[in-house]
């Protein structure tokens, strides 16, 4: 509680310095806010991107690491934002229906996630198949 006290009024000293002339004090406090602003966006898409990064590792049994490359996959294949793919699929899970564009990008990322995996782990390893006889 105290804390809350001490932010709110130093904020309130910053808005009083800003308010009576002091110029160069009000481009500064327009320029923290835009700044808190901009952090504040950047936490919430983070948390969003992390969500969705969760459920790719559910779906396609995969690492952090693959599972965000398969995020920025379908974002370049649907030409959006990070943010707004990570959006969407966590919206999906909460019922809300994936867009088409979405889907088809979500279907051949994952399609070929699967078969990059498969084809790695199926394929024999050089001479370990054949015995030699003496």
């Amino acid at each position: 509680m105290q804390r809350t006290t001490v932010i709110q009024q130093e904020r309130w000293d910053l808005r009083a310095e800003a308010t009576w002339g002091n110029a160069p004090a009000g481009k500064e406090v327009v320029a923290l806010r835009a700044e808190n602003d901009q952090l504040r966006r950047a936490l919430a898409s983070r948390a969003v991107i992390d969500q969705a990064r969760g459920m790719m590792m559910i779906l396609t049994p995969c690492h952090r690491g693959a599972a965000r490359k398969l995020l920025v996959d379908v974002s370049r294949q649907c030409d959006a934002r990070l943010p707004e793919v990570a959006a969407a699929l966590v919206a999906a899970w909460e019922g809300k229906p994936l867009p088409e564009h979405m889907q088809k990008a979500m279907r051949r990322t994952v399609r070929r996630f699967h078969a990059d995996t498969q084809g790695c782990d199926s394929r024999p390893s050089s001479g370990s198949s054949r015995r030699k006889t003496p």
